[in-house]
């Protein structure tokens, strides 16, 4: 399994969009055979209003994360290969919005 980082920009309108959507991802990649372990998300503040997210996940390839995104119910905008971790520290506290 490779690490990579996958970009969803303005995919929810709503915080509720975004956790069932959450909910929905952890599904579809705890199921035997998925070829992929989400291993976190990063919410973000779109321009526009609406959520995106950069997450990162270990997967057997990207054939497998554009897969898992189909099925659950959302894109995948970009799909990069992690080269490296740097951790400077460890994230801080849980983000407020």
């Amino acid at each position: 399994m490779q690490l990579y980082g996958i970009r969803r920009r303005s995919w929810w309108k709503t915080p509720e969009d975004l956790e069932a959507g959450g909910k929905r991802s952890q599904e579809v990649g705890d199921e035997e055979g998925s070829g992929v372990r989400w291993i976190r998300s990063y919410v973000l503040q779109e321009d526009d209003g609406t959520l995106g997210t950069y997450c990162i996940y270990e997967a057997t390839g990207p054939e497998a994360i554009r897969k898992h995104a189909e099925a659950s119910g959302f894109s995948a905008d970009e799909i990069n290969e992690v080269a490296d971790t740097v951790i400077i520290r460890p994230d801080p506290v849980e983000a407020t919005a």
